[in-house]
C-alpha cells in the first residue's frame, strides 16, 4: 500500500534527527509534503543527549526531497509560540495547506527523585515536553480548521505518560500531561473532523538513549558501558524479548493515525512499547 497520505501536508517538530526525522521521511514516502522544524541547539545544559544541528535539519530536507516531496524547514524552539506560528504560517503559504500535526519535539533527563528535582529541571521539562506540545498544536490548528477538510494531530508522549518510573518524575508528569492535552483537543476539535491521538514509545534506538551518559546511568557498575551492556536491562522493561524499538516503528504508528485507515480513531493512547505497559 502506498500513497496513504498523498497530497497532504504534515507539520513535524523535532525533525532534524531521531524520531522526528523518521516521521518526516516515512510520511514523505507515503506522499506528504513536510513542514519541519527543530531548535537545532542544545536545549538541556550538560545533557549527554546530542543536540540537533542545522546540518542535520538540512539532511532531513535532503532525504524528503529525494522522495520527490516538498519540504519547508525552520529553526524554532517549541517554547517560542511566535516562532512556531511564523514557521507554520510560512510553511502553509509555501506548500498550500496543512492536514497533519506531529508534535514530536521533546527532551529527556533524569537521575533525581521527584522530591530532589531542581526547580530549573522541573520547569525546563514542563516548558518543552508539555507547553511545547500545546504551543505546537495551537500554532497549527487554525490552518486545519480553515482548511475545512478535517485533519489528524499526533502527540508524542511515552510509556512514561501511562505509568510511572522512578528518578524521572518531571518527565513522567509532563508526558502524562500530554495525554490530557490530547484528550482535551480531541473533544474540542472533533466537531471539525479533526482527530487527536497520542503515541507512547518505549525505549527507542535513537540518540535519546544511545549515548554514553545513558549507558552509564543504566550500568554504573561498569567503567565504559556500551549499548550491549544496557540491552539486558532495557529488555526487562518489555514483554517481548527485545531491548528497544526503532524510530520507524513509531513512525509507522504515526502514519497509521495520520491516514484514512484511522479516520474514526480519536482520543486514543497508542503504545508502541513491546508490551511494557503489561508490566
Amino acid at each position: 500500500m502506498t500513497g496513504r497520505v498523498e497530497g497532504k501536508v504534515a507539520f513535524i517538530t523535532g525533525a532534524a534527527h531521531g524520531q522526528g526525522r523518521s516521521h518526516a521521511v516515512r510520511l514523505a514516502q507515503e506522499g506528504a509534503d513536510i513542514i519541519a522544524i527543530d531548535a537545532c541547539k542544545r536545549v538541556v545544559k550538560d545533557s549527554p543527549i546530542p543536540p540537533a544541528t542545522p546540518e542535520e535539519l538540512a539532511e532531513t530536507a535532503d532525504m524528503v526531497k529525494s522522495l520527490n516531496r516538498r519540504i519547508f524547514t525552520a529553526e524554532v524552539d517549541v517554547r517560542d509560540f511566535d516562532g512556531l506560528k511564523a514557521a507554520v504560517d510560512a510553511g502553509v503559504e509555501e506548500l498550500g495547506g496543512l492536514d497533519i500535526i506531529v508534535a514530536n519535539a521533546g527532551i529527556g533527563n533524569g537521575g533525581d527523585t521527584l522530591d530532589q528535582c531542581s526547580e530549573h529541571d522541573w520547569q525546563e521539562m514542563i516548558d518543552v515536553n508539555l507547553s511545547g506540545v500545546w504551543k505546537t498544536v495551537k500554532a497549527g490548528v487554525p490552518h486545519l480548521i480553515s482548511g475545512g477538510k478535517g485533519g489528524s494531530i499526533i502527540l508524542t508522549s511515552s510509556v512514561g505518560g501511562l505509568k510511572a518510573y522512578p528518578h524521572c518524575g518531571n518527565y513522567v508528569a509532563a508526558k502524562h500531561g500530554v495525554v490530557g492535552i490530547m484528550r482535551s483537543f480531541a473533544v474540542e476539535l472533533g466537531q471539525h473532523s479533526i482527530r487527536v491521538n497520542s503515541v507512547h514509545p518505549t525505549h527507542v534506538s535513537t540518540g535519546m538513549i544511545m549515548n554514553e551518559g545513558t549507558w552509564k546511568m543504566f550500568r554504573p557498575d561498569l567503567e565504559n558501558p556500551g549499548p550491549d551492556d544496557m540491552a539486558p536491562i532495557c529488555q526487562l522493561f518489555h514483554t517481548l524479548p527485545i531491548p528497544w524499538v526503532d524510530a520507524v516503528d513509531i513512525s509507522n504508528a504515526v502514519l497509521f493515525l495520520a491516514s484514512e485507515e484511522a479516520r474514526y480513531i480519536t482520543g486514543v493512547t497508542l503504545p508502541v512499547d513491546a508490551g511494557s505497559c503489561l508490566k
